[in-house]
């Protein structure tokens, strides 16, 4: 059987309200135990971030769910076209923050597209890779000619776990205890990073008559969690060795009182592991695929913060595949850490910035600290 070619014809995104300065952001998030945080200076200077977006007002009330997001970036990929959305066979939807943990995240999309069709829904599960695992899925159905058109989204609602509330009862608790009580790093350290919206890739086996492609050259994906204990979690807690104790394992009481829901990382391991695994797969992937780091013509790392930046730069030098600076692209500082979607805005502002000329090689990078895993792609421009 001959597979086909496969070629994102069109990307879009969504971003819910106005950007959200830096100094607006407890505005929207609020104060924990009514006081000013004290790392959200130290770890805006080190991240970078000048923007984000929310899914909420000042009040803290939502205004989107991460499923309506998803819906409205599916949407404006046919915003020139809006009849084309009824030639889509397959919706693969890649998130870390669902709105419920049933039903899926992709049906419940697809439950905002009345326009739409009934086709196949899949939602990868996941952390900043599911977006990339949504991409795969459609990559590899459009290309074994299971589907002609499919549509591939990263999206993320993280800003309602953010809040304040979140994490009160536990500094009241604190206070109990000590005369200043602070939440620990680990927990607040997400807060000044992460960030909403949704983006789409639309998929089909023929490239665009007019205007330019991107051609899917290959997806792979590496996990080293045979080696490394979780970093990032939700709904659990880490126990000293190593292992998660999931949040089915609490009272109703101990979810609030030790603010299980909230997302939590691991910096030290992070900080020891993320950039050297990274390069491993950087390594590995290009090997794989016989390509040369000095054909790519644009680097894109999702990267959660900016202080990881050089630590990148020079691990890719190390290992022999250093990608100079002049070909990275880069937008963390203007949409902040939004997960899953992260590479999709990068891709999207890319592709329809006026930059790209026909053969350009774009290297996509998504690592996942949850627990160590990462995925790369190289599309090529027709």
């Amino acid at each position: 059987m001959s597979l086909n070619e496969v070629y994102i014809t069109n990307t879009a995104a969504f971003f819910p309200n106005n950007p959200v300065s830096n100094d607006e952001m407890e505005e929207y998030l609020g104060l924990i135990n009514d006081a000013p945080s004290r790392s959200k200076a130290i770890v805006l200077r080190n991240n970078g971030i000048k923007n984000r977006f929310y899914a909420l007002d000042k009040q803290g009330k939502p205004t989107h769910t991460n499923a309506q997001m998803t819906a409205e970036a599916v949407r404006a990929l046919f915003k020139d076209n809006p009849d084309g959305i009824k030639n889509i066979e397959l919706l693969s939807t890649g998130t870390s923050t669902p709105d419920q943990l049933m039903p899926s995240h992709g049906v419940m999309v697809h439950g905002y597209l009345p326009e739409t069709k009934p086709f196949e829904v899949v939602s990868p599960s996941g952390v900043c890779c599911a977006g990339m695992h949504a991409f795969k899925y459609a990559y590899l159905a459009t290309k074994a000619g299971e589907v002609q058109q499919s549509v591939a989204t990263g999206s993320e609602r993280f800003s309602l776990s953010l809040l304040a509330n979140n994490f009160e009862d536990e500094a009241k608790r604190l206070k109990e205890l000590v005369d200043d009580p602070y939440i620990g790093f680990e927990k607040e350290f997400l807060r000044w990073m992460l960030s909403d919206g949704a983006a789409a890739f639309h998929l089909s086996n023929k490239k665009n008559e007019t205007g330019l492609s991107l051609k899917v050259e290959w997806i792979e994906g590496f996990s080293y969690a045979n080696e490394l204990e979780p970093c990032m979690y939700q709904g659990s807690e880490k126990l000293k060795d190593g292992t998660l104790k999931s949040y089915q394992d609490y009272t109703p009481q101990e979810l609030t009182d030790q603010s299980i829901m909230s997302i939590k990382q691991d910096v030290k391991l992070l900080s020891k592991n993320i950039v050297l695994y990274g390069g491993y797969g950087v390594s590995a992937s290009l090997a794989k695929h016989g390509v040369k780091s000095e054909e790519i013509d644009y680097f894109l790392p999702h990267m959660s913060s900016n202080f990881f930046k050089d630590k990148i730069y020079q691990q890719l030098i190390a290992n022999g595949t250093g990608i100079m600076y002049d070909k990275w692209f880069v937008n963390l500082d203007q949409v902040g850490n939004v997960g899953a979607a992260s590479v999709y805005f990068m891709v999207n502002e890319l592709f329809h910035s006026g930059k790209l000329k026909v053969g350009d090689k774009i290297y996509l990078l998504v690592p996942e600290s949850s627990r160590f895993s990462y995925m790369y792609s190289l599309l090529t421009v027709c």
